[in-house]
């Protein structure tokens, strides 16, 4: 039975959202609520110059945008809750997908100012994709900003997902006087705080309260009474299984960086989201309650500490208790590990766990033994499907320019890519190095660490390469158009054989000459 609560205690979700939605501000108000930190940070804002909590990379404090996925977790109203603070840059939509498939529901910001934006429409398909359960924070409500009603039809609209809200403003921008909680029927005015938990709460019972008249004006009231019937008569109660299936998404509104809004959402989630869910291998579905240990690494991160070269796997555990210091079976490598000094996190700063549950994240340190989409079991041979893989979009050479520095270079390039946050092609004909990437950004964010994490200097030139092709047929056939096309050949990280097709047009023609050879545009974890 301790088991089972402990599972029960258990609520794992991530952030996302459109860069600058105020997604990384939200997740230092959780911490701040859950009593992990005194003073939250904010990141453009100009009183205060400390960079946000989860952002710890020195790219990120200096760009003010989060570029890799954080994993903080913290203890609030008897449950622990794991949150996932993920990248909101579309370069890096990566290391979003993977971080979502290692969450059993969301939290998706939107700015009330900007509304539905693409990074936004693109990160909920990956959430349909599984019906994953999504609540909706409509942040920066201070600002002078959209209609909450043409907000709403805008989520529908664009996300094609039911909308329920919640709680409702009074009010926008200069005049934002709070929130009314239209499932308890109580009213919340904040006062604005950008660095501690608001304190200044105000409680009705219900829209007749005369109370509402005074504490806001005739006026307001007025229109929020108006606002609540009309709401009342269109959505009704939550239906908690269609928010359950990812059908329907429960809307707050508020401001992260002044504090208002965020208890309500915060009890509300820990209230309806989901415990940890069963989880699809190749053999069969995991259930959490399960008494053998299952677990899979979506993402890798080195030198998560700098001065230490450390590199660390993030482990979802699925099923059964993870104990330090026990023997699990790493199925792709078909040998026993185990881990003196497994992590749990609160951004940089991290301590030694006894022990995780299905739904916690652990950090393990690791050699170089891991790969994204790794499965770690109590003994059985079965891999977690679903770590989604993306063929890159764009291809530049690694030039080394300073050739004093080449073992650092070649030992940053293989543990950066081993992030998942860049692909790597190594041609054996002069060990040219091709790297493959999303978006533009990577490649700076790759120099910068390359630069300050291990010394090396390098610059990027780009290559016309159309597709990276991972190729299956007989290895006669194989053989043979590697011959052919050997200036096209390179190798991926797993030394598998890649064709780098310079357009399209080659790459029809190869697969007209070559029609039992089969094209793959992904590659990783394949079963």
């Amino acid at each position: 039975m301790a088991f089972e609560s402990e599972i029960a205690k258990r609520k794992t979700f991530a952030i996302i959202a459109h860069p600058d939605a105020g997604k990384t501000t939200l997740t230092e108000k959780f911490l701040l609520f859950g009593g992990q930190i005194q003073t939250a940070g904010a990141v453009k804002s100009n009183k205060i110059t400390k960079a946000t909590t989860s952002d710890f990379m020195e790219i990120e404090k200096q760009r003010g945008i989060s570029v890799a996925t954080s994993v903080m977790s913290f203890h609030y109203k008897n449950k622990w809750v794991n949150i996932l603070d993920t990248p909101g840059h579309k370069d890096f939509a990566e290391d979003t997908y993977r971080t979502l498939t290692a969450v059993d529901s969301v939290i998706l910001v939107v700015d009330c100012v900007k509304g539905v934006e693409e990074q936004t429409e693109k990160l909920m398909e990956v959430c349909r994709m599984r019906n994953t359960p999504v609540i909706v924070f409509v942040n920066k409500m201070d600002r002078d900003g959209k209609d909450p009603f043409d907000l709403l039809e805008e989520l529908e609209g664009k996300l094609n997902i039911g909308v329920h809200p919640m709680s409702w403003p009074i009010n926008g921008g200069k005049d934002f006087k709070g929130v009314y909680l239209l499932h308890n029927q109580s009213l919340n005015l904040f006062e604005s705080s950008k660095t501690k938990k608001a304190d200044d709460v105000v409680k009705i019972n219900g829209l007749a309260d005369t109370q509402l008249d005074k504490i806001l004006n005739p006026k307001d009231a007025s229109k929020l009474r108006d606002d609540a019937e009309l709401i009342e008569g269109v959505y009704g109660d939550l239906p908690s299984e269609d928010y359950l299936a990812g059908k329907t998404a429960p809307v707050f509104f508020g401001s992260a960086l002044n504090s208002f809004g965020i208890q309500e959402l915060l009890d509300t989630f820990i209230e309806i989201a989901p415990n940890p869910l069963p989880r699809a291998t190749t053999k069969r579905d995991v259930e959490p309650n399960e008494p053998k240990f299952s677990g899979f690494i979506f993402k890798i991160h080195a030198n998560l500490d700098p001065k230490h070269r450390d590199r660390i796997a993030f482990l979802r555990v699925c099923s059964g208790k993870f104990e330090r210091n026990k023997n699990f079976k790493h199925v792709r490598l078909e040998k026993q590990m185990k881990f003196a000094n497994p992590y749990l996190f609160l951004a940089q700063s991290k301590e030694v766990m006894e022990d995780a549950y299905p739904g916690d994240v652990v950090g393990l340190y690791d050699t170089g033994n891991f790969k994204i989409g790794d499965t770690l079991t109590e003994g059985e041979s079965f891999i977690f499907k679903g770590i989604p893989s993306f063929s890159p979009e764009i291809f530049k050479e690694l030039i080394n320019i300073d050739p004093m520095k080449s073992k650092q270079l070649e030992k940053g390039i293989q543990q950066l890519t081993d992030e998942g946050l860049a692909s790597l092609f190594v041609q054996e004909l002069g060990n040219r190095k091709f790297v493959g990437t999303v978006g533009e950004l990577q490649f700076e964010v790759l120099q910068y660490r390359l630069e300050h994490e291990y010394g090396a200097k390098c610059r990027f030139e780009a290559r016309s390469i159309y597709k990276a092709c991972w190729m299956s047929g007989t290895e006669a056939d194989l053989k043979d158009f590697m011959k052919y096309r050997q200036n096209n050949i390179a190798y991926d990280k797993d030394n598998q054989p890649v064709f780098l097709a310079e357009t399209g047009f080659i790459l029809r023609m190869a697969e007209e000459k070559y029609p039992d050879i089969t094209f793959h545009t992904t590659s990783e974890f394949k079963v």
